[in-house]
């Protein structure tokens, strides 16, 4: 027994030494779960804040819609400025997106290369350095994707159909209210608001319209070569960006 009077006495200790010390199978498994845990989890409250700004543009939709056809002398610009609202929400939720990516694309490289194969039996992962992906990306995250492929993924998946919707509802305000048209010159006279002449209406229209093709057309996915993934295109994610 130690000698307490002793000066050099000390309480031994035991300590694991994780980098030299061999890793039992059994210790990488329950590793790997509960890092898949906590990634589908981060993912999930990403996911949810994705759901609530879709939320926000279907309600300012509903609100312009109802706002213009309620009130005959209302304007028919109100639809163009929701338009404006609209873009403003699909950039905030690309933003969002980029981050829910972060934790998505790490739940698919864990399920393609650790989940897969234990189902199927066959222990081979497809990636050979798919866990030093994984932890390289733990130590700095990176943006799998950049602003303009986000804006595109959810223009395509949610916010095209409502800008369509608005488009629709600006013509049939314009041809119906306060009263039905009934040439194309009087279709194109009502395009003015106040001062600004039907021209300069159709083209800022027309130029916003042009710009989500755009974004359809030049934020596809960059097609990949093989052996390249895309877990570097973006940014570093700082903190306080989260």
């Amino acid at each position: 027994m130690p000698d307490p009077d002793r000066d050099d006495w000390t309480t031994p200790r035991t300590e694991v030494d994780y980098e030299t010390q061999a890793l039992e199978r059994t210790s990488y498994v329950t590793a790997i779960v509960h890092l898949y845990r906590g990634e589908v989890a981060r993912a999930n409250a990403w996911r949810m804040r994705l759901d609530q700004t879709t939320n926000w543009a279907i309600f300012v939709t509903a609100s312009a819609l109802g706002f213009a056809f309620n009130n005959k002398e209302a304007s028919h610009f109100s639809l163009q400025f929701a338009n404006v609202l609209l873009f403003f929400l699909l950039t905030f939720e690309a933003r969002r997106f980029r981050f829910f990516d972060v934790w998505r694309a790490r739940i698919r490289k864990i399920e393609s290369n650790f989940f897969g194969p234990i189902l199927r039996r066959d222990l081979a992962s497809p990636e050979d350095e798919w866990a030093l992906q994984v932890a390289t990306d733990l130590d700095q995250p990176h943006f799998h994707v950049t602003r303009l492929q986000a804006m595109r993924s959810r223009l395509v998946r949610n916010y095209l159909p409502i800008f369509g919707v608005v488009f629709v509802a600006w013509l049939i305000k314009l041809d119906i209210h306060p009263v039905p048209t009934t040439s194309p010159r009087e279709l194109y006279d009502r395009c003015a608001v106040g001062t600004v002449p039907s021209w300069v209406t159709l083209g800022l229209v027309g130029g916003f319209y042009v710009l989500l093709l755009a974004i359809l057309l030049f934020g596809r996915a960059r097609k990949r070569l093989p052996g390249m993934d895309n877990w570097d295109i973006g940014e570093i994610v700082k903190e306080e960006r989260l």
